[in-house]
């Protein structure tokens, strides 16, 4: 497994709840900008229209030897690939007040490209002050425990 971008700023702004795995539609020069590493997610999301998971605002670079057949656009909606009965589950859990689709990481899984999904819940500005006062407790013991040794 071969991950291609990780979304930091989810787990900064978000608590995760729970996560599932989502296949995506893509052309060719897509995938081959992917094994470049040429991708973003910072304000990415998903959502759900038709009963069809979409992902929003994904930045994947134009490849630029692609050719002139080759879409143009760098975030155009992309399809996400899931069973119905876990698409069924997240729309009972969305429909609740506060909870979000976020992608969390891009990555190759054999040959196939897959994206990470998590069930999210927005962190309040006390929350995100907490998780940075931890990061911080955890780095300061981890230089302590170097100097130890």
């Amino acid at each position: 497994m071969k991950t291609v971008t990780y979304n930091k700023y989810a787990t900064y702004e978000y608590f995760i709840l729970e996560k599932f795995e989502a296949g995506i539609v893509l052309e060719g020069a897509e995938v081959k900008s992917l094994r470049a590493g040429n991708c973003n997610l910072k304000d990415s999301f998903c959502f759900i229209r038709d009963g069809q998971l979409t992902l929003k605002n994904a930045h994947i670079a134009v490849y630029d030897k692609a050719g002139a057949f080759s879409t143009k656009e760098s975030k155009r909606d992309r399809k996400l690939l899931m069973h119905r009965g876990e698409i069924d589950k997240i729309v009972g859990k969305i429909n609740e007040k506060g909870y979000t689709l976020i992608p969390l990481s891009i990555y190759f899984s054999g040959s196939l490209v897959k994206v990470e999904v998590a069930l999210c819940k927005g962190k309040q500005n006390y929350d995100k002050k907490k998780s940075i006062a931890e990061r911080d407790q955890k780095r300061a013991l981890d230089r302590q425990l170097k100097e130890y040794r």
